[in-house]
């Protein structure tokens, strides 16, 4: 499948090897499910008992993993989603976390969960708890329905979450400084699973964040009390990023992808660390050798993304004669995105911004407590 000898593509290697001393919108809520009003108490003491349905022994449905997805395909998502929340949502990097289903939430009472939230956040101040951001007057809460991220009848409409605040001494004329982001989503998930909630469960399973720790905390805090949900850390796996390593080199025909930079981590004494730039076009190339763009199936197989990453990996050790695939492939980074290993990902282009959910919707749903 390889030809021998470098003459098959010239790569331009950037290559750095460092050694390191040890390491309120009205809109639908998926499955017409009946609307039940609750009370709900957000201080410390939560009065309704919870539901404990991310602790059930097992998922309602198994979640596969998939072996072979569709091939990236640049979308003028502008055309579907506001663009001002678009630009929300691109340059920033977010930390990722899943969060299992959550009870009662409704795309309608937004507003009202605007108000809590800050209401919560300033009532924790009042008892001590510490808000990194510095001095502080009060905080204004905003929740947004980003409409027209779902990609499916079963996906729940995308809820961004914006945390503002004035410091103390500014000027009354001052505007608010955003000092946390944050939003929910659910990208092309598993219809099955889905599907196979109760009525009164709504899935938004990739939570991604930007902003102080203890406001984030804060902010789980209150979801996990209201909505008797559970959150944890969502790191990638080296599946993952190769994935987005072949799906985005395969964009560079009609996307100029503009590099593709790759970074493993080597498990020698000290660790080594390696950064890998190559040639878009060279990697494109390669990729098409292995899903010839004329293809007529728009799937691609596992098995040819492993074959793209054995060939960057082959190149490699025929100029520097390190064995990549001794380590782990870190982080993947292009002109359209980045995703790192321990859960950090950036938004570089919303065109193909439902390739890089897709893929995180379904890293968030398989990391549920099972």
């Amino acid at each position: 499948m390889f030809k021998s000898s470098s003459c098959f593509f010239s790569f331009w290697l950037g290559v750095f090897l460092f050694i390191m001393e040890g390491r309120g919108s009205a809109v639908n809520t998926p499955a017409s499910r009946p609307v039940t009003r609750r009370s709900k108490s957000y201080g410390r003491s939560c009065v309704e008992a919870p539901s404990y349905f991310w602790q059930t022994p097992g998922h309602l449905t198994v979640l596969k993993i998939p072996t072979s997805r569709g091939a990236a395909r640049s979308q003028l998502i502008t055309n579907k989603v506001d663009p001002e929340h678009i630009a929300l949502l691109v340059k920033n990097e977010w930390k990722l976390s899943y969060v299992t289903p959550l009870h009662h939430f409704r795309h309608t009472q937004l507003k009202s969960y605007s108000k809590h939230l800050a209401a919560f956040i300033a009532a924790e101040k009042q008892q001590g708890v510490a808000v990194e951001v510095g001095l502080e007057v009060g905080f204004k809460v905003t929740f947004t329905a980003v409409l027209g991220l779902a990609e499916t009848d079963e996906d729940a409409e995308t809820v961004f979450i914006q945390i503002q605040s004035k410091p103390v001494f500014a000027a009354a004329a001052d505007a608010p400084k955003v000092v946390w982001r944050g939003w929910l989503t659910c990208v092309n998930g598993d219809p099955e699973y889905l599907r196979s909630l109760p009525p009164d469960f709504v899935s938004l399973p990739l939570f991604c964040t930007s902003g102080p720790e203890s406001l984030t905390t804060l902010v789980k805090s209150w979801f996990e009390r209201a909505f008797d949900c559970n959150f944890g850390s969502l790191a990638l796996n080296s599946t993952t990023l190769n994935w987005l390593a072949a799906l985005w080199t395969g964009c560079h025909s009609t996307c100029n992808i503009r590099y593709l930079k790759l970074a493993w981590s080597l498990p020698t004494q000290p660790p080594l660390d390696v950064s890998y730039t190559v040639n878009p076009q060279d990697a494109w190339e390669l990729w098409n050798s292995i899903h010839p763009e004329e293809s007529t199936d728009d799937k691609i197989d596992i098995k040819e993304v492993q074959s793209f990453i054995n060939g960057l990996e082959t190149h490699f050790f025929r100029h520097f004669k390190i064995y990549l695939s001794a380590g782990t492939l870190v982080k993947v980074s292009t002109a359209l995105g980045s995703a790192h290993l321990d859960g950090k990902i950036k938004i570089g282009n919303g065109d193909y911004i439902t390739t890089l959910l897709t893929l995180l919707t379904e890293s968030a749903l398989l990391k549920m407590p099972t």
